[in-house]
């Protein structure tokens, strides 16, 4: 007899992501502009005097950096109740820069915005490790930090991280979509996963016969 074939689950959604060209992706390498985004993805639609707050910044700063990002197509004004002040909420739900065999000034732009995520990950990590001890039990079992070292080729380092992106990308798939608590189930938050893939530093190819440091 035999099995029936597993079903596609039905309730998995399309991931709305932009992919920037080099102008939008350098107007969205800044600090400031990377963490808006970050919070209008995760906490829903917001006005620049809240973000000003929220960031320590004033609302003519706010505003600006928000035009900013709408200019390049990151955000969209939101319709709200109030009619006195004007809402945004981002306009996708990722932004992917996919890594490709670019030089000169695109390598560059694409270099600063990579130094830009990594500045704001950093701040991220450092948070969640000083709010640990703070966590109840079942989320210190969900949280890891974990370093994996182990020996490959290119073409097996990139399967590697496709496989893992394609898991996680799945699991965003299924789940609710960020800032819309109303959907959420009950104790579910917004749970954040970074992954960095890259070569052990100081161990590159062409650096073979190099002594070590």
């Amino acid at each position: 007899m035999k099995k029936p074939r597993p079903q596609p689950a039905t309730d998995a959604r399309t991931l709305s992501r932009v992919v920037p060209d080099p102008a939008a992706l350098k107007a969205l390498a800044h600090p400031v502009r990377l963490r808006m985004l970050g919070m209008l993805r995760v906490d829903g639609p917001a006005t620049a005097t809240q973000l000003a707050v929220r960031l320590g910044l004033n609302s003519g700063a706010t505003s600006y950096h928000l035009r900013q990002l709408a200019q390049y197509g990151f955000i969209e004004e939101a319709p709200h109740v109030s009619r006195r002040d004007r809402w945004w909420r981002a306009s996708h739900e990722l932004t992917s820069v996919p890594a490709s065999e670019i030089e000169g000034e695109a390598l560059d732009l694409d270099i600063a915005f990579n130094q830009a995520v990594l500045s704001l990950q950093v701040g991220q990590m450092q948070q969640a490790a000083e709010e640990y001890a703070e966590l109840p039990a079942e989320w210190r079992k969900a949280s890891t930090a974990n370093d994996i070292i182990i020996p490959m080729t290119a073409e097996q380092a990139e399967a590697l991280t496709r496989r893992l992106t394609d898991i996680i990308l799945e699991a965003m798939r299924a789940a609710p979509q960020l800032g819309e608590a109303a959907s959420r189930k009950p104790g579910m938050v917004p749970f954040s996963v970074m992954l960095h893939a890259f070569p052990y530093p100081g161990r590159l190819p062409h650096r073979e016969g190099e002594e070590e440091p």
